[in-house]
């Protein structure tokens, strides 16, 4: 699997590439060295034979065709190995001399040449063997044919062949091998890379892509998202401190202005001002759990990966968060469906688990009207624990799925109802502290209201895998993993330290 994302990379097929262009380049030389080779070896073996023709005519002309006899004679006399073919006949084909009995069958071109085979067609007593010669009549209707063996020379041609076969051959592994080796090296530095920047992603924002001090490309590049990353903190870290400066210094006064409002409510006999002093102090609640719920999130994005986890029973959990609901879902009769399988264990906080679970379950009894169906599930799949809940509520557009997830995001179709659009993005700072991922989807896909689904995928816990992580302080000095969840009113209501759990549609 490893080797086959390899060969995907960029720098793999642009080392393919160049592997065939390299080989092209290869191959036309070789070829055009084989062409000149043996069209050098077959034009000496012709330069030969058309020799031997000067000779056996001069000879012709000066002695007449019984001198040529004579001479065909001694030459295949002083040739026992046959290098040199001969073949004198009358035109009726009737052999006068030479060392081949008959005429041999093959290719003819118009300029009198022709391959053919020494065999017993031909009247040949030796090893079979490849010939090529020249056909030409003599004056008096005579025939004569002129050749060379060039078996040796075939053979030649099939050495080099296979020496150029063999030469593309390894020529092409050599260079897959070299291509895969460089795609390798600069699979791993682009791995390095990829591997940093899911880790920062993940909330180690301190961390910083190594280099390996050659001023290269890759460490140029290292160095300029590094210096990129410092800026974005930097951005974070003072938009952060803003907002977290902000949410600290009104929430005294905000929560000054609640208890003097509350006692007013407590003082005054008068209704009216008792009705308009209990929506103040409502109003009040509302800013103060906005407020808590901004800072929460705040520490959670701070925290990163560095909450105190432990072993924790998902099921045990829900069932807790379920109980404590099941009162507030049945003033609105709707249906609450359990699904909860046993013994399902993941590695977290508790607390934090807990409030997630909690904003979920509160959000579908919030958004699904009276009588409607709310269904709670915990299950394992595979390595994974997964945490669903379901309801028939107004759902959330397919086109705003990813935007939910966004501090103070709501859907359209939620503006009415009370919440301050911070529920999921607490969710999600949750369940990323936690290495999951949230899926959501349509309960009744194509129906009116569709229903909304929240699954939590989350790593199952496993024993063998041992965590090290290391106390960190927040502001303040107190251990980030000792914040404790304020205890969640099922009526509505928030203490003034908990965190508000309305959803963002």
């Amino acid at each position: 699997m490893k080797l086959l994302s390899q060969l995907r990379t960029s720098s793999f097929q642009l080392a393919l590439l160049y592997m065939v262009v390299f080989a092209t380049s290869v191959f036309l030389l070789l070829a055009f060295i084989y062409w000149r080779t043996a069209g050098f070896m077959t034009a000496q073996t012709d330069e030969t034979i058309e020799a031997e023709i000067a000779g056996l005519a001069e000879q012709y002309r000066s002695r007449g065709v019984n001198g040529l006899i004579t001479i065909i004679r001694e030459r295949v006399a002083r040739d026992p190995n046959a290098k040199s073919i001969y073949l004198l006949t009358t035109e009726d084909f009737v052999k006068l001399a030479g060392n081949i009995e008959t005429w041999p069958e093959g290719s003819r071109s118009e300029s009198g040449w022709i391959n053919f085979t020494l065999d017993k067609s031909v009247g040949w007593t030796g090893d079979e063997r490849l010939a090529r010669a020249r056909i030409f009549e003599v004056q008096g209707g005579l025939r004569l044919l002129v050749g060379r063996d060039v078996d040796e020379l075939t053979n030649l041609k099939r050495v080099i062949e296979t020496a150029i076969n063999w030469g593309m051959g390894i020529t092409l592994a050599l260079a897959l091998l070299g291509g895969f080796l460089m795609s390798r090296s600069t699979t791993r530095r682009i791995e390095v890379i990829n591997h940093t920047s899911r880790r920062i992603m993940n909330g180690h924002l301190s961390l910083r892509i190594p280099t390996r001090g050659t001023d290269d490309d890759f460490d140029q590049l290292a160095e300029n998202l590094n210096q990129m990353l410092d800026r974005i903190v930097y951005l974070m870290e003072g938009i952060r401190h803003v907002s977290d400066s902000i949410a600290h210094d009104l929430r005294t006064p905000l929560t000054r202005l609640r208890n003097q409002l509350e006692n007013t409510l407590m003082s005054v006999d008068n209704d009216e001002a008792r009705e308009q002093a209990g929506r103040a102090v409502a109003e009040a609640d509302q800013l103060l759990a906005t407020f808590n719920a901004l800072l929460r999130i705040a520490r959670l994005e701070t925290r990163g990966n560095t909450a105190d986890m432990k072993p924790v029973s998902l099921d045990q959990l829900v069932t807790d968060a379920c109980e404590l609901y099941e009162a507030l879902s049945e003033d609105k009769e709707q249906m609450f469906e359990q699904s909860l399988a046993s013994e399902v264990m993941i590695e977290g906080d508790r607390d934090l688990l807990f409030q997630m679970v909690s904003n979920l379950i509160d959000n579908a009894i919030k958004y699904t009207p009276e009588r409607g169906v709310i269904g709670v599930a915990v299950r394992k799949e595979g390595i994974e624990a997964i945490f669903e809940v379901r309801d028939s509520g107004i759902g959330i557009p397919d086109e705003e799925k990813d935007q939910v997830f966004q501090r103070f995001y709501r859907v359209g179709k939620s503006r009415s109802l009370p919440g301050n659009g911070l529920g999921l993005s607490l969710v999600s700072a949750v369940t990323e502290i936690h290495q999951g991922r949230i899926e959501l989807s349509d309960t009744y896909p194509g129906k009116q209201p569709p229903g909304l689904t929240v699954a939590v995928c989350m790593p199952a816990y496993n024993p063998a895998r041992k965590r090290i992580r290391t106390a960190q302080t927040d502001a303040s000095g107190e251990p980030v993993g000792s914040d404790t969840r304020a205890p969640v009113d099922p009526t509505g209501r928030a203490s003034l330290d908990s965190t508000e759990s309305s959803d963002v549609k």
